[in-house]
């Protein structure tokens, strides 16, 4: 199903029906790195080659920091489904649950009680909207690969849950537009991810190093998307950002 966007200050594509889209086969040549690309997070137009590591060539936008793969060398959908067939993540797993609670715990500590939520690449097997059930609250599901349910895209929510999913987005700016639609006026954008921290280590990063993962962020990254939608931003631990939105919008 087609979905259509918001307007946005960022100006995003506007033509993608989910998180992940069909991508032309990666490149066997290197990449020219003299070339500038438009940031696919920020659509900044001031994104340069960065470093080649395992065969994929990255860029860097010296907006918003954010680091992408070249677009000619995302990964097409069946080698995105054959890997996440792989995940094993359980609601009934402990370790995952606890994994997960440094998202929940400050989110559900920022909520009223009995909110409307929506857990955006929810995966095979979720388990936060578990955890957010328990603390009472209503939780709907989607996931372009196994929660394709258009309907709940064209709902509002008093928050939407991003755990371990905007390092897949192949058109971050899109996706972050499509976020903000689906939030109420007040309502909280809850994402968690690695940023990245030290281009040092980047070309070895195992974060990197996860085929499926296109792009990358740190904490810039992540204030300048909030000044761009007009969301508070807030880091409350590591690899946890909470955005509000504005509650006039």
């Amino acid at each position: 199903m087609q979905i259509a966007e918001p307007e946005s200050p960022c100006t995003p594509i506007t033509d993608s029906s989910g998180l992940a889209s069909v991508a032309k086969p990666p490149c066997r040549t290197p990449v020219c790195g003299s070339e500038n690309l438009p940031c696919s997070v920020c659509c900044g137009k001031n994104a340069r080659f960065l470093l080649a590591a395992g065969g994929r060539d990255y860029w860097r936008c010296s907006d918003c920091a954010a680091t992408f793969l070249h677009p000619t060398q995302l990964p097409t959908i069946d080698a995105e489904y054959a890997h996440y067939l792989r995940h094993e993540n359980s609601p009934e797993d402990l370790h995952y649950r606890r994994f997960l609670h440094r998202l929940a715990a400050p989110l559900l500590a920022r909520l009223p009680h009995r909110q409307s939520g929506l857990d955006f690449g929810c995966g095979p097997g979720p388990a936060l909207d578990c955890m957010l059930r328990e603390a009472g609250h209503e939780v709907a599901l989607y996931d372009p690969f196994f929660h394709r349910d258009s309907a709940t895209l064209l709902r509002t929510y008093d928050f939407v849950t991003c755990t371990e999913v905007v390092e897949h987005f192949h058109r971050p700016a899109e996706e972050f537009a499509r976020l903000d639609a689906l939030l109420k006026p007040g309502g909280w954008l809850a994402i968690m991810t690695c940023f990245q921290t030290d281009d040092t280590r980047f070309a070895a990063w195992h974060y990197r190093r996860d085929p499926t993962h296109v792009v990358f962020y740190g904490a810039e990254t992540f204030i300048q998307l909030a000044r761009c939608y007009d969301w508070h931003c807030e880091i409350p631990v590591k690899d946890v950002v909470l955005m509000r939105k504005g509650k006039r919008s």
